[in-house]
């Protein structure tokens, strides 16, 4: 996924540095817009609209990229952080496509 990134250590000018930040933004905003998308097919798949908040799932989610943030070197503390901004901004955007699918009907 980074093989054709210049390593943070090997970055020799901000110029550098930047166009690198650059490219793994633009990878993550499509990871995200991926996963924006599994959020609205669970607003199809969920029945009720008291289901999309889930606190035990929240938790569940955090826990898992807190470790794998660990694992390769995430601070856990900008993990957890932005996960849980993520997560509320997700929520949200499911709330808004259950509503819309329940007036499509």
């Amino acid at each position: 996924m980074t093989q054709d990134i210049t390593p943070p250590d090997a970055c020799t000018s901000m110029t550098e540095l930047r166009a690198a930040i650059d490219t793994l933004d633009a990878r993550l905003v499509a990871m995200l817009a991926l996963r924006q998308r599994y959020i609205e097919r669970a607003a199809v798949l969920k029945a009720a609209r008291n289901a999309v908040r889930d606190e035990a799932r929240i938790e569940e989610v955090v826990r898992h990229v807190v470790a794998e943030g660990k694992r390769v070197g995430l601070s856990p503390a900008i993990a957890e952080r932005v996960w849980r901004m993520l997560i509320e901004a997700s929520i949200a955007h499911e709330y808004d496509a259950f509503d819309a699918k329940g007036a499509a009907q």
